[in-house]
């Protein structure tokens, strides 16, 4: 019920709805405006309205399958657990290696490593990065490389459309040159029209394309240094917290630390990459395929961790 309560937030749907209608309105005005009287009777008219086209088709692929697919809900317990003696619990949980399992006091259950609670989900999110509206889901362990995907497509698809808008434009400031007095009366209001749709275009695929890219190289940045945002604002809150005061938590952030480094260890950079894109080929991280969910230090997620609740 809390996924189904996620897909009604209002932002989201919003996001949504502006979302698919920025694509669309995009193929319209580079097929109608920038490809058929530029490029009309020529082979790269069908070559760059296909390759455009699959694009956006990739694009609107790899956000259904974001929007549409578990970001990694921890699954609740089918009935209540007492967490009345939580600290032999925990005692309990060192000892069979379930190191780093915490409660969550909302959903009133055990959660795995490095989960977090989302307000607008209403549920926790393992390896959750953050709650995005754009596709109206979080963003976690399970869509990750879906939202990547898509960011990446809409990147391509913005600097594209750019690139054909400019070009089209050029085309016609000189055809204007060469001038065409017999219909240049007839032409001016469709003219004023399609530089209103140049304009608005551009100005949309380079708010779209800027913002993406920064996304796009943030989401990269934290999967290589395998720290999702929420890991890395904690993390500066503990080195501004240890070094305000260091004479008093210096023992306790030592040892708070070494036990964040022991459940957590470094990987591989491509190690890292191949947990969220998917194992098989590189070429396969481009397209929106499922991929096996990742086993992160050998634990198996469930509803209760193995130990007697």
């Amino acid at each position: 019920m809390a996924f189904l309560r996620c897909r009604r937030d209002p932002c989201g749907v919003i996001c949504l709805l502006l979302t698919y209608f920025s694509v669309f309105y995009a193929d319209y005005v580079v097929i109608q405006y920038v490809l058929i009287p530029a490029y009309s009777g020529s082979v790269w008219c069908a070559l760059h309205g296909s390759v455009f086209n699959l694009i956006l088709v990739l694009l609107l692929a790899c956000h259904s399958k974001a929007v549409l697919s578990d970001p990694g809900m921890v699954p609740l317990p089918e009935t209540a657990l007492d967490f009345s003696d939580l600290r032999s619990q925990s005692s309990r949980m060192s000892e069979r290696g379930c190191e780093g399992w915490t409660v969550c006091s909302r959903c009133e259950t055990y959660r795995p490593p490095r989960a977090h609670h989302c307000r607008v989900c209403q549920r926790c999110i393992r390896r959750m990065d953050h709650h995005c509206p754009w596709i109206n889901n979080c963003v976690g362990e399970m869509n990750q490389k879906y939202f990547i995907q898509f960011l990446f497509y809409t990147g391509m698809a913005s600097l594209y459309s750019m690139v054909l808008v400019v070009s089209a434009w050029v085309w016609r400031i000189r055809t204007e040159r060469e001038g065409d007095e017999g219909s240049e009366g007839e032409e001016t209001p469709s003219k004023h029209l399609i530089v209103a749709h140049y304009i608005i275009l551009l100005v949309e695929s380079v708010l779209f394309g800027v913002f993406v890219m920064v996304i796009f190289y943030d989401q990269l940045v934290s999967i290589v240094t395998d720290e999702t945002p929420i890991e890395q604002m904690r993390n500066r809150l503990m080195k501004t917290s240890s070094s305000s005061s260091p004479t008093v938590h210096t023992h306790s952030t030592h040892t708070h630390s070494t036990h964040t480094h022991s459940t957590h260890t470094r990987k591989p950079k491509l190690a890292l990459l191949r947990e969220v894109f998917g194992r098989g080929s590189v070429f396969c991280w481009l397209l929106p395929l499922h991929s096996s969910p990742p086993s992160i230090g050998g634990v198996s997620y469930s509803a209760v961790p193995d130990y007697d609740v």
